[in-house]
């Protein structure tokens, strides 16, 4: 695929000059200018031609035009940035049928109403905003065909993170609790417009028929964000809190947080949900 432009498109870089579209710091933007690169990444979500998908902060829109560029059946992309809507209008009048635009925050927007299943999501992630984001679309996760998303390393390798590693955490067992999680590729921080401080990598999510464990999604958020909360004391001290009996769970009281599996989680959230 050419590197600037497909289907009749101005070249990206033209656009973000003709609209002045330098990254604003202040809403966490890093544009990725590779057309090669972006359609590599919606390549990774596989076969979109009967999928909506729900894109998150498009910028001047070089996933966008990847993902239609891969017969997305419908795109919906959402940015805050005013500037960018003068940009993405361009394509809007491009693919009017298979594009629709929204001038607005994410974290407002309720996805699931702006488009019927099978949806998946499909994001490069501002880094300010991203993990409120996906804690809010896990809570529904089992509503999404999946989720394509670009974070920074550090965030992904939490979301991939393993027990007794230094990254496993509060995201690591929500995330794998609902989700079947993939860190796919690395991209380099030389890829984007201005260059982060940090590599990215593209991760796939791919909601869980039925949770890994049973549980309430409240239940679970309160017993896993206190067990982490105190991560470095041993969980008779971290939980006490909570008034659980731990040996009569089989979890030993002297383990911390990061010791425990999902599935440990997810006893011990059932527990104190029975206590409610």
């Amino acid at each position: 695929m050419n590197n600037d432009t497909f289907d009749g498109l101005a070249p990206l870089r033209e656009i973000v000059s003709s609209f002045d579209l330098a990254a604003q710091k202040s809403l966490g933007q890093n544009f990725l200018m590779d057309l090669n690169l972006t359609y590599r990444i919606a390549r990774t979500a596989g076969d979109l031609s009967n999928i909506n998908v729900i894109e998150i902060g498009p910028g001047p829109g070089g996933l966008t035009r990847a993902i239609l560029k891969c017969e997305a059946k419908k795109v919906i992309s959402i940015e805050r940035d005013e500037r960018c809507i003068e940009a993405l209008k361009y394509i809007r009048d491009k693919f009017p049928e298979r594009f629709q635009l929204i001038h607005g925050d994410a974290l407002e927007q309720d996805v699931l109403k702006l488009a019927p299943p099978p949806r998946r999501i499909m994001a490069n992630l501002p880094y300010n905003v991203a993990t409120p984001l996906l804690i809010g679309w896990l809570k529904r996760a089992n509503e999404f065909e999946g989720m394509t998303l670009m974070f920074q390393k550090e965030v992904a390798d939490r979301l991939v993170a393993k027990p007794r590693t230094k990254a496993y955490g509060r995201l690591s067992v929500m995330t794998q609790w609902l989700c079947e999680v993939k860190c796919e590729f690395n991209i380099d921080r030389k890829a984007f417009t201005p260059p982060p401080k940090v590599v990215s990598t593209v991760v796939t999510l791919k909601p869980r028929a039925q949770p890994l464990a049973p549980a309430s999604w409240n239940a679970m958020e309160r017993v896993v964000a206190t067990a982490f909360g105190q991560r470095r004391k041993m969980l008779r001290q971290s939980l006490k809190g909570l008034g659980l009996d731990l040996a009569s769970l089989g979890i030993s009281e002297t383990s911390r947080a990061e010791e425990l599996s999902v599935e440990d989680f997810a006893k011990l959230a059932r527990a104190f949900a029975g206590k409610s």
